[in-house]
């Protein structure tokens, strides 16, 4: 989709809501409607009749250079405090409704916004309108798809490789250490978030971020990471078993991997996000185990680590064609183990096609 496009069914939206603009302010959704990756930004996108679909980008003279290989076509004002400055521009240009996403909009910023425009206009010109852009980058195009298959292909590679590293008595941080940098080396832009490796009774920490704890000689590790390619993220776990399984251990994994595939089975477009949940929650309710579930089975995941959709309980959203999520249940049982397995899946009219296909299988070490 052009960028074109992408402001003009922005435009539009906003134009339904009897707005005549909106100003973005929140980074992900400037580079989505621009192209600009920088750090300091503000773009104003008009929505009114003639003008319909242009943007204008405030940004500091640090970007004087950058605006122009990343936004060119793109109007752009160099200005020591962006928000401000783009306030008094529309305000300039006679502005009097502006939306704003106030999900990411502080009170302190609001205040801003209000001071840069005249009195007789300030108490009405701004609306908050939520995640208006953001619920737009939900559904990616096919370029969008593209660089989330290299970025999850990437995220495969290091899982393969790991495998091939990992010991009984090396550091949750030093196998979190070897699978960033060789994402760096394959050309990861970053990681999607702090990459997470949990061991032994660790495991059982839903987001146990790695630790200078060894891995144990007979236990679970937790291994969930992703990586940023073209500035889209992926995102899977995989739990990985040193040493023998213990009683239970296996029947564990083994449950939680149903519960996984049955929620990938699940996914299709015009399916509502509760449902998808249901289907992986309820093979983890069959085994007794629902209650070691703690959190929900997926997310979206494009420009950001977490965007829309929620697939958890009673979430009536409808999948879309395009929409790229994960699957990810797990059980956590405190002072004993956990498992988590996690695929990125892109949302189809057939199914869910799964973006991250390494192996599920049990594996030992």
């Amino acid at each position: 989709m052009s960028l074109k496009r992408r402001r003009k069914q922005a435009a539009d939206r906003a134009k339904t809501a009897g707005l005549d603009a909106l100003l973005v302010t929140h980074l992900p959704d400037v580079r989505w409607l621009c192209g600009f990756t920088g750090s300091n930004a503000a773009l104003v996108l008009l929505c009114g009749a003639g003008a319909r679909g242009r943007v204008v980008l405030f940004t500091d003279r640090r970007y004087t250079t950058q605006t122009k290989a990343e936004a060119a076509g793109t109007q752009v004002v160099i200005a020591p405090q962006v928000v401000k400055a783009a306030c008094e521009w529309m305000a300039a240009a006679r502005v009097k409704r502006c939306g704003f996403d106030d999900g990411n909009t502080s009170v302190a910023a609001l205040q801003q916004m209000r001071a840069a425009v005249p009195s007789a206009v300030r108490r009405k010109m701004f609306e908050p309108v939520g995640s208006l852009v953001a619920g737009l980058r939900w559904v990616k195009d096919a370029d969008e798809i593209a660089k989330m298959r290299a970025a999850a292909a990437l995220g495969c590679r290091l899982f393969d490789g790991i495998l091939y590293t990992m010991q009984a008595g090396m550091t949750e941080v030093a196998v979190a250490a070897e699978m960033e940098y060789a994402a760096r080396i394959a050309g990861a832009e970053a990681m999607s978030f702090p990459t997470i490796v949990a061991s032994g009774e660790r495991s059982a920490l839903p987001h146990g971020q790695a630790s200078r704890a060894k891995l144990p000689k007979r236990g679970f590790v937790t291994l969930d990471f992703g990586v940023v390619l073209d500035g889209y993220c992926s995102d899977m776990t995989r739990t990985v078993h040193m040493g023998p399984a213990r009683p239970g251990e296996r029947d564990a994994y083994d449950a939680v991997l149903e519960a996984q595939e049955a929620g990938v089975a699940a996914v299709r477009a015009g399916v509502a996000a509760g449902d998808v949940d249901e289907a992986a929650r309820s093979v983890l309710r069959k085994a007794g185990l629902a209650d070691w579930f703690t959190h929900s089975t997926g997310h979206g995941v494009g420009l950001e680590i977490h965007e829309g959709p929620r697939l958890a309980a009673k979430q009536t959203q409808a999948l879309k064609a395009g929409m790229v999520v994960t699957i990810e249940p797990g059980i956590y049982m405190p002072g004993r183990f956990g498992v988590r397995i996690e695929d990125t899946v892109l949302v189809t009219a057939k199914g869910g096609e799964i973006l991250t296909p390494s192996t599920k299988a049990w594996i030992e070490l």
